[in-house]
């Protein structure tokens, strides 16, 4: 499903209309994001839990050539999932 669908589906089962689910889905995606850069951990409830981490930097070999490399550190964006909805995956959606 890409956001064109995504944002179709849920106007419709909400009977909200088009133009107003995507500003809301934009505003929510801003959001998410602004929270995020500022270091902080966002949860969702029965969904899971989002948090920007800092990966230290590291030495790496190229195995063709066994060169080593340095990566330098940077910050990555983590999620783990709640465990009603790993439960729910696992389980193929009936619950």
């Amino acid at each position: 499903m890409n956001n064109k669908e995504f944002i179709a589906e849920l106007s419709q089962r909400e009977d909200f209309p088009l133009r107003d689910t995507k500003m809301l889905l934009k505003h929510l995606i801003d959001e998410i994001s602004s929270e995020l850069e500022d270091g902080n951990i966002l949860t969702i409830p029965n969904f899971g839990t989002f948090e920007v981490k800092k990966r230290m930097e590291r030495v790496v070999v190229n195995p063709s050539t066994g060169q080593r490399m340095l990566v330098p550190p940077r910050l990555a964006l983590t999620f783990r999932a709640s465990s009603a909805l790993r439960g729910n995956t696992k389980k193929g959606g009936d619950a």
